[in-house]
């Protein structure tokens, strides 16, 4: 952790003469569009809005952040880095359980996730849609979520871990129409099975139009015995595989519901919380750059950042996905375990990417 600490009451006591102007500067860190009608050289018309709760009506206070202004989040994590002549840095190093590894720069990045994101239109995602995404921590996983984000839709990540039981609820609950998920994922050296938990989530009465396979586990010449539902059921290579590398991204209202995450679930049913576009994003690109960032600028270009989270929770919604993204920064996934193959395999990671 390379964040100034030290310096963390001083900073923390130069914010409170007036947070909102704190923020309003974080928040020029990210590249926002200019709406027509606003003027004043900051792009949204209101920085912070709170109405107080209702008591009498069993109704919390409600918040804004940045009213007026427009931005879109993947353009912010993916294309300004290509645009301002970085698409050749690393974005991603992945590990794979079995030993497999890519490298993704940014420029790829981008195309991968233009890719999905026409995917998803083509599948009848448009904005406001909600997408459940049930897989391991694969690069599939961080560019389904930029290509959700990037066409307006609202994204949430269900740990590949959870029963169908678990999964169902979040389909449901969510009104999603489309489920993203994968064969098999691979953990402690075994191939374990997903598509059967995404089969049975689905079934019955739910929103679900569409579910989107993803090839991890199973040899080609297999795929035919993985079981897929016709008219429903679309793999991967052939959506994704297939579809045009190039989409301009729409800048969407600061308050665009970016994605729902659900809490435990250990005082009743989980609670699916919406956490907002702007306002998130310049939460999570500052608090990275404040906790993570090599307080040296010459330096910090060379970092390699590696958060050990499984892309399902809220850590590494923000300092997995968000966070570094948005910075430009180099990072690792990783899938499956840390003492498989071995026990030594995060120091094997270190090493190798310094």
């Amino acid at each position: 952790m390379h964040g100034e600490l030290s310096g963390g009451p001083a900073r923390h006591s130069s914010t409170i003469p007036d947070n909102v102007a704190f923020w309003e500067r974080q928040a020029l860190r990210l590249d926002w569009a200019q709406p027509a009608g606003i003027s004043g050289g900051k792009p949204w018309r209101t920085a912070y809005r709170r109405v107080p709760a209702d008591a009498a009506a069993r109704k919390g206070p409600e918040i804004t952040w940045f009213e007026g202004g427009k931005l879109n989040v993947a353009y912010n994590c993916v294309d300004r880095h290509v645009a301002n002549g970085r698409g050749d840095k690393v974005a991603l190093h992945f590990e794979g359980e079995p030993g497999d590894r890519r490298t993704i720069t940014y420029a790829q990045l981008q195309r991968e996730v233009s890719k999905a994101a026409n995917a998803l239109l083509a599948l009848g995602i448009t904005r406001g849609d909600r997408v459940v995404i049930y897989l391991p921590v694969i690069p599939e996983t961080i560019i389904i979520t930029l290509a959700v984000a990037r066409i307006g839709a609202i994204h949430s990540l269900v740990f590949g871990g959870f029963s169908a039981e678990a999964l169902k609820f979040r389909v449901e609950d969510t009104g999603a129409k489309l489920l993203v998920t994968t064969d098999g994922q691979f953990r402690r050296g075994v191939a374990v099975p997903v598509k059967d938990n995404a089969d049975a989530a689905v079934a019955g009465d739910n929103a679900i139009e569409h579910v989107l396979v993803i090839n991890r586990t199973t040899a080609p010449e297999d795929l035919a015995a993985v079981p897929m539902t016709e008219g429903r059921d679309v793999w991967w290579h052939d959506a994704v595989g297939n579809a045009a590398d190039v989409h301009e991204p729409e800048a969407f209202d600061a308050e665009t519901p970016l994605f729902i995450m659900y809490t435990s679930g250990t005082t009743g049913k989980p609670k699916g919380l919406v956490h907002t576009s702007g306002g998130y994003l310049t939460q999570a690109s500052w608090s990275f750059e404040h906790l993570f960032s090599n307080p040296d600028p010459a330096l910090r270009d060379q970092d390699v950042h590696w958060c050990t989270a499984d892309l399902a929770w809220v850590t590494a919604h923000t300092y997995e996905i968000y966070g570094p993204l948005s910075n430009g920064v180099t990072q690792v996934i990783f899938e499956g375990t840390p003492n498989t193959p071995h026990p030594g395999r995060h120091f094997e990671i270190i090493e190798r990417y310094g």
